[in-house]
């Protein structure tokens, strides 16, 4: 046997495309959270299922390390390659393989774009229902991998709901075909759910069947300025009482102020605290009127300040564009992000303890929240204030997460709502999984990767 993996790898796959300069390993080797540096042994390009094979199955004869990625638009360390591992990048994995118009699914390889497969089910006069921000470079592995949530949780679900079968390449190298796209299926364990959330630590998406859904309906965008937190649940009661809601976003001042300064246009006079855009179901003129009934009540009980209702398609993109900027926005800034979640009639109280909690450990820093009310999902950003040093910075959010996960935990509520676990949270996995839980998904990842060779490092402290 060579004693250099890569020679062996190239002589044993010669048609495979491995990169080893500098700049693509740092490209490659690292995602949105830009907290480690990238070391990555090579970068692989598979173009086939076979190649993903091979090279699953030479890792682990070379035990050699493997980090699967798809876009890296993740926010939680789970594509970073920073200990020699061999970087396997989906990317040229990107085409739509089948449509059935009959089971209304489409199958694609796991490098496309998210983008992509709403353009493909578009086509089809269908709609793939996920969606969010980085639809245009996340990949559609990558959201599998994560259980990927977005805007529109509220009506479709998350990632979950939307798979009908999978093709994975598991740790041990096998290949496995996962439900077959049966609607019903009750032959023991479905490790097709097993997949979706696992971060790559059990194996590699290289297909999925996904279910396609009807066109949404005709909908109108309603941005609303609210005056206090309290009032978030209030209207958020109202309209889903009343309306038939697709997606219900909400933002602070301070998000606003950042998503303006990108660029994005003030919606109208005035400043206040927070702010709601949601999106609704309007087929019709009582649909419409009922949209307006809702706003006027809100307005009369002073749960709302200001609204505008969008007119045209272009502006419920300028309106949308003010929730889906934030991300883009802080991204130079590099903030500390938390994602975390709770069951939606805990929301109040959560966001309360959660508000005071934040305005005692952070006196000095700025903090950008926002979320999916909807589902209980709220997003944190820390802004490193200048004085401070990355270290000394990353030190106090670490210490204000365990914090947030004890809160967390006394609510019932996760760590991570939509973005996993990855490196930058696996210290706090405790807070949201038993040392029972624990435990057996270790034994689980055992079964599928017995030579730990997929995403060592992430999801548990120590593999």
């Amino acid at each position: 046997m060579s004693d250099n993996p890569l020679a062996e790898l190239a002589r044993c796959l010669p048609d495979l495309r491995l990169l080893t300069e500098p700049g693509d390993l740092e490209h490659y080797g690292r995602d949105w959270t830009r907290r480690w540096t990238p070391a990555p042994l090579a970068i692989a390009l598979p173009a086939s299922v076979d190649e993903v094979l091979a090279v699953v199955r030479w890792a682990n004869r070379r035990q050699v390390a493997i980090v699967p990625s798809g876009g890296r638009t993740g926010l939680s360390g789970g594509a970073v390659a920073a200990r020699g591992e061999l970087v396997l990048a989906l990317e040229r994995m990107n085409r739509v393989l089948d449509f059935d118009a009959v089971d209304r699914t489409l199958t694609v390889q796991a490098g496309i774009t998210l983008q992509a497969v709403h353009e493909a089910a578009r086509g089809h006069g269908l709609a793939y229902p996920v969606d969010f921000a980085a639809r245009g470079s996340c990949s559609i592995g990558g959201n599998i991998a994560t259980n990927a949530g977005g805007i529109r949780v509220i009506r479709y679900g998350n990632t979950r709901e939307w798979v009908a079968a999978l093709k994975v390449v598991a740790g041990n190298g096998e290949l496995l075909e996962l439900n077959r796209a049966l609607i019903k299926n009750s032959s023991g364990y479905d490790l097709r759910q097993l997949m979706i959330g696992s971060e790559g630590t059990l194996g590699i998406v290289v297909e999925a069947t996904l279910k396609l859904a009807d066109p949404p309906r005709p909908s109108q965008v309603m941005l609303l300025a609210l005056p206090d937190m309290d009032a978030l649940m209030q209207v958020f009661a109202l309209f889903r009482a009343r309306l038939a809601l697709q997606a219900f976003e909400f933002f602070t001042d301070r998000a606003l102020q950042n998503v303006l300064a990108h660029g994005a246009q003030r919606p109208f006079d005035g400043d206040h605290p927070y702010y709601v855009v949601t999106e609704f179901d309007a087929v019709d003129e009582p649909a419409r009127d009922a949209a307006l009934a809702a706003f006027g009540h809100a307005l009369e009980q002073g749960w709302v300040s200001d609204g505008v209702i969008a007119q045209s398609e272009a502006q419920a993109a300028a309106l949308w564009r003010l929730r889906e900027g934030i991300t883009e926005s802080l991204a130079p800034r590099r903030p500390y992000k938390n994602d975390v979640s709770v069951r939606v009639s805990l929301v109040p109280a959560f966001l309360h303890e959660m508000q005071a909690l934040l305005a005692r450990e952070y006196p000095h820093a700025e903090v950008v929240w926002f979320g999916h009310i909807g589902d209980g999902n709220l997003h944190i950003n820390v802004l490193r204030p200048d004085e401070l040093s990355e270290e000394a910075f990353i030190a106090q959010c670490e210490h204000v997460t365990r914090l947030l996960a004890e809160t967390l935990q006394r609510h019932g509520g996760s760590i991570s709502a939509e973005h996993g676990i990855g490196l930058v949270k696996r210290s706090y996995l405790d807070s949201t999984r038993s040392a029972a839980e624990i435990a057996l998904m270790r034994g689980v990842r055992r079964v599928f990767d017995p030579n730990g060779i997929l995403n060592p490092g992430k999801l548990f402290v120590r593999d």
